[in-house]
């Protein structure tokens, strides 16, 4: 199986938060957690934004029922 791993630029295009809102969210549990890549350098599973997206889209079509 192989995981796609996404840097923070790409995290920021596909979810519309900011840098800080990343982080924010990843301390509060509600974001999925980076994967450290060097003592400079983290990057998040691909897949794992995804599903938070696509969290996201449920929760907001589950509401306007």
């Amino acid at each position: 199986m192989s995981m796609k791993l996404i840097r923070m630029k790409e995290v920021m295009a596909r979810t519309g938060l900011g840098r800080s809102t990343v982080y924010k969210y990843m301390n509060l549990g509600i974001f999925p957690k980076s994967v450290k890549l060097t003592t400079r350098a983290v990057a998040w599973v691909e897949s794992e934004v995804e599903a938070w997206i696509q969290k996201g889209i449920e929760r907001r079509d589950g509401d306007s029922r």
